[in-house]
This record gives structure tokens, C-alpha cells and sequence, in this order.
């Protein structure tokens, strides 16, 4: 059995060297390797982590400003049909005001059309009138001229 101890301690003597170069190689790959990769994994996370936070709080400003564009949007529609209102109503006044003319003016048309209406048809009167005598005497000399012939 003292052989296969010394073999053993042999071998174990023989390992301690492969052991520290093990230990040396850990050690140099993780200063030299997995720190600089774990710190890059880091800061690209971080840099992701910002971009998303930032494309978060530009969508959040642009669904604000749209917000305020529609609102300014509706109160500008607004203000527009107020002002086409007030149009169309100076409009109807405008027309009103003509139709009242255009009436006055037919009413003064159709007065004065009456009055010669009347003057003619009183002159025409006067002349039937007039004529009518001189008529009756013709005609009852034409009958009374056959007649005694």
C-alpha cells in the first residue's frame, strides 16, 4: 500500500504545477476576458435600457402635442363656423334689407302705375263723355236722315 501512496503523493506532486497554471489561467481570464465582456454586456444594456426610455417619453411628448393640435384643431373649426354664422346672418340682414327695398320700390311702381291708371281711365271718361253727345247726334241724324229718305 506504500507504493500506491507514494505513487499517489507522485502524482499529486506532478499535478500542483498544471493546478496553479489552471488557477493562474482562471484568473487571467477573468481580468482580461469575462470583467471588459460583463462591463460591454453593461453598458449596452444601459444604452437599450436609455433608448427605450427615450423613445417612451418622445411617443408620450408626440401623443401630447397631438392632443394639443386636435384641440387647437377643434377650436379652430370652431371659431370658423362662429364667423360663417355671423356671415350668413349679416347675409339674410343683407337680403331682408334688399327684399324691403326691392318691395317699397314694386309698391311705389305699382301706386304709380294705379294713379296714371286711374288718370287715363278719367281722361278716357272725359273724352267718352265728350264725344258720346256729338256720337248720338251723328247717329240719330244717320237714322233720322234714312228714315225721312
Amino acid at each position: 500500500m506504500e507504493k500506491t501512496l507514494d505513487a499517489l503523493a507522485g502524482i499529486l506532486l506532478r499535478a500542483i504545477p498544471t493546478i496553479i497554471i489552471v488557477l493562474l489561467l482562471h484568473w487571467y481570464l477573468k481580468a482580461m476576458l469575462f470583467h471588459p465582456l460583463a462591463k460591454v454586456l453593461k453598458q449596452r444594456d444601459e444604452a437599450t435600457a436609455g433608448a427605450r426610455r427615450s423613445a417612451a417619453e418622445s411617443l408620450k411628448t408626440a401623443g401630447q402635442r397631438a392632443a394639443e393640435f386636435d384641440r387647437a384643431l377643434v377650436d379652430a373649426r370652431a371659431e370658423l363656423y362662429k364667423e360663417q354664422e355671423h356671415q350668413r346672418k349679416q347675409w339674410l340682414e343683407d337680403q331682408a334689407g334688399q327684399i324691403g327695398t326691392a318691395k317699397e320700390s314694386a309698391a311705389q311702381a305699382v301706386a304709380a302705375a294705379k294713379a296714371s291708371l286711374a288718370r287715363e281711365t278719367a281722361a278716357a271718361r272725359q273724352i267718352v263723355t265728350e264725344t258720346s253727345s256729338g256720337l248720338a247726334d251723328e247717329i240719330a241724324r244717320i237714322l233720322l236722315g234714312k228714315a225721312a229718305a
